[in-house]
């Protein structure tokens, strides 16, 4: 091989070499910058899946918390009309950590945008302290992103469930209250606490807010004329027990959620225990009747104007009452005489189980418990005399208006409910208590004491309506004295020729008003001032009001049920 040969050779060789090298060069070069871009993904993709993670679980705690929250919901409570009475939502409460604020005034600027109506001096007084307290409970979910958009770290926010009651004091002795920990302690919260927490379908319930507005108002405006302590009112279908309205004033607003010691705030329409005075007197005449005692035109001759038992004087309240009158005309002009006559025909044994039949004396079962408790007494000559008139005897205006419905309705029993239930089904299991036809009898004089010139009633004789009722003036008992103070009440039924409604009227504590202007609705001239504190002045006025408002919509509303 020659010389040259060799020579191309060798730099055939070097240049291959060279080319070796530069190609491993060269992909070392690729492979690093693989390599690097890799890792680069690499630790993005793991910043990712770290800030993915971290939210999720973040959500997953938000979820896991709002399921929580849920289950503490309780089911609306509505009215017969589909009105919300009482609903659950999630409310978002916002407070402030001053330890966490770094300009303060700048911190209050923004809330002023905000909140402009709070008190920013008390705000600045609470930063100063260094202590978290709440800007704003249930806020509205515009504020609450408002307050979030700020990006304040001092912001605290947090949901919790909340019980919110838009019809505020409307409702507030029937629906009642629930404590912090979502446990119902009063009324249909209280009673219906279970069914409320399983989260099934709403309660509906008989009452109509309308009705039930309206004669809270009529109540409310009674108040101003006659200034009493308190108010209570039902009205109830007669024959199934449906209540469409139930007040008891004073009332108070479920939302305040405030602990409430006054007695004054009892429920009077169920737990009040009262002597309702001659309202019984009805049931005195019925009993009557139902015994075959006496007929309506049943003649009691030569009446005494005053008798005693056990020494103790029983007078007539008005001494232009007559000696000689009917059975109907003793409760038209409301007799106190007359009527224990007639208590004395009944008997003591009779009449005691007439009055338990319609349950009047023993405590009665409802939606709600807080029910009172009519006080206990031993029957004899004496409490049959004075029973028969209305002293000396108790029960809650609900028992009132119970009696009323069945003395009404053609002698059937009901139970009052506030539950919307089937018609047929609660009036197929009605069951006969009085003996046919009384009931006409009854409410045929009942109509007469609105009607006629002798009854005690005329302020409710709305026309239209075919109003009938009883009055009631009664003494309170204080500490076992009768004081002068008065509790009036009418008990009403319309339309008296096929009953469908009793209303129940009753005033605590009353005054005559002299500046008061009475308006006739028989065409006389207008009435003004009054010395009188009987229920005929005051609680049938008031009961003519709520009738003439109330009326129109339970002729055109409700389906009359006979």
């Amino acid at each position: 091989m020659s010389k040259e040969t060799n020579e191309k050779l060798s730099l055939t060789d070097y240049n291959n070499e060279f080319l070796f090298k530069k190609n491993i060069s060269n992909l070392n070069i690729s492979f690093n910058r693989i390599a690097f871009i890799f890792f680069i993904f690499f630790i993005i993709s793991l910043l990712f899946s770290i800030k993915i993670f971290y939210f999720g679980s973040v959500s997953n705690k938000k979820i896991i918390k709002l399921s929580a929250i849920k289950k503490n919901f309780r089911s609306d409570i509505i009215d017969v009309n589909g009105n919300i009475i009482a609903k659950s939502v999630i409310t978002s409460n916002v407070g402030i950590d001053p330890k966490f604020v770094k300009d303060k005034k700048k911190l209050l600027l923004k809330l002023q945008i905000i909140f402009p109506n709070k008190n920013y001096d008390e705000v600045a007084k609470k930063l100063s302290k260094n202590k978290f307290f709440y800007i704003e409970k249930k806020m509205s979910p515009e504020n609450f992103d408002k307050v979030r958009l700020l990006g304040e770290k001092s912001i605290i926010a947090e949901q919790k469930i909340s019980r919110i009651y838009p019809q505020k004091n409307l409702f507030s002795h029937i629906v009642g209250q629930i404590d912090d920990d979502n446990n119902g302690i009063s009324g249909l919260e209280k009673s219906f606490d279970k069914k409320l927490k399983s989260n099934e379908k709403p309660i509906e319930l008989t009452l109509d807010s309308n009705i039930q507005f309206l004669i809270r108002e009529e109540l409310i405006k009674a108040q101003e004329v006659f200034k009493n302590i308190g108010a209570a009112s039902i009205l109830m279908n007669v024959n199934t027990g449906e209540i469409l309205s139930m007040i008891s004033l004073p009332d108070f607003d479920l939302n305040k959620r405030e602990e409430i010691k006054n007695v004054n705030y009892i429920n009077r329409a169920t737990k009040g225990v009262y002597e309702l005075g001659s309202v019984f007197k009805t049931f005195t005449f019925a009993a009557g009747l139902n015994e075959g005692k006496i007929e309506p035109k049943t003649s009691f001759i030569g009446l005494e104007k005053k008798i005693y038992c056990a020494g103790r004087p029983i007078g007539e309240y008005d001494d232009k009452i007559p000696t000689d009158l009917t059975a109907e005309q003793i409760l038209i002009r409301s007799g106190n005489i007359g009527s224990v006559r007639i208590g004395q025909k009944v008997g003591e044994e009779k009449f005691k189980k007439f009055l338990q039949n319609i349950d009047v004396l023993n405590k009665i079962e409802f939606d709600i418990e807080e029910v009172g408790q009519p006080i206990p007494f031993k029957w004899g000559k004496c409490k049959l005399a004075t029973a028969s008139f209305g002293h000396g005897i108790t029960t809650t205006p609900l028992q009132l208006a119970k009696g009323y419905s069945i003395i009404a309705n053609g002698g059937y029993d009901i139970k009052p409910t506030l539950i919307k239930k089937d018609i047929k089904t609660i009036t197929e299991k009605r069951k006969r208590l009085l003996k046919k036809g009384i009931s006409k009898k009854v409410n045929l004089v009942l109509r007469k004491i609105v009607s006629t010139e002798e009854g005690t009633a005329g302020f409710a004789n709305v026309a239209g309506y075919e109003v009938g009722g009883k009055t009631g003036t009664a003494q309170k008992s204080i500490n076992g004295v009768y004081s002068k103070k008065k509790v009036n009440t009418f008990a009403a039924i319309f339309p008296t020729s096929k009953p469908k409604y009793v209303l129940i009227v009753l005033l605590d504590e009353p005054k005559p008003n002299k500046e008061y202007v009475y308006h006739y609705r028989d065409g006389r001239l207008p009435y003004k001032g009054n010395w009188r504190n009987t229920a005929g002045w005051t609680s049938v006025e008031i009961a003519g009001k709520i009738i003439e408002r109330i009326g129109p919509i339970l002729a055109t509303k409700y389906v009359e049920f006979y």
